[in-house]
């Protein structure tokens, strides 16, 4: 099974996808980490996304395609993909791509968030910076590796309404786009994480029923 999740910031769409990946036995690709592991190793393309990611702005969409396009190439199993696409031009680049490797979305999970939710988890989350944890409490080291936690440079309060405003401009035309193709399924994104993660599974179980 191929899912893609879409969703505003905030929403724990990542934390999901870590979950969920494990569980069905899908290789989790979130555009968010996989930036920042690339960013740390210097590669030239992803510290060009970075610069648009820290100002609350779209990586533009040929340089998100050159990236991701090379994860998806050669996958032995379905994938979880978190992150991409964000705008309707992405979407439709995507579903080329993909079907020149013979690959289809198979569901779309939409996490339906408020916007003041979202804006009250971003200004609390704390990031490790060694193993990637998120957490809604600074402890000043993370409680699985020890490694330090900062906050995120698009986490910041300007930031943060600027990257929702963007949200809504660009992501949410996806929502009708995957409508029409009858893959889109919507989950409350409000509650604890296993409580989301009994949601969608309940949606996907639904779906395969």
């Amino acid at each position: 099974m191929n899912i893609v999740l879409l969703g505003p910031p905030g929403a724990g769409k990542g934390t999901q996808a870590k979950v969920l990946s494990k569980e069905l036995g899908l290789k989790y690709l979130g555009t968010g980490d996989l930036l920042r592991s690339l960013v740390a190793q210097g590669n030239p393309k992803a510290l060009e996304a970075k610069s648009f990611m820290d100002k609350g702005e779209l990586v533009p969409d040929k340089l998100m395609v050159e990236i991701i396009s090379e994860q998806l190439r050669d996958l032995e199993s379905g994938f979880m993909l978190d992150g991409f696409p964000r705008t309707l031009e992405q979407a439709e680049i995507l579903e080329s791509m993909l079907l020149q490797l013979g690959i289809q979305i198979d569901r779309v999970i939409y996490f339906d968030l408020p916007d003041s939710e979202a804006e009250h988890r971003l200004s609390n989350r704390y990031q490790c910076k060694k193993c990637g944890n998120i957490y809604n409490t600074n402890f000043g080291i993370c409680p699985q590796c020890g490694g330090m936690l900062e906050r995120r440079q698009d986490d910041e309060p300007s930031t943060i309404r600027r990257r929702l405003e963007v949200y809504h401009a660009q992501t949410t035309p996806l929502l009708d786009f995957y409508e029409k193709r009858g893959v889109l399924r919507r989950v409350d994104a409000q509650g604890t994480v296993e409580e989301v993660t009994e949601r969608i599974k309940a949606v996907l179980k639904d779906d395969q029923n």
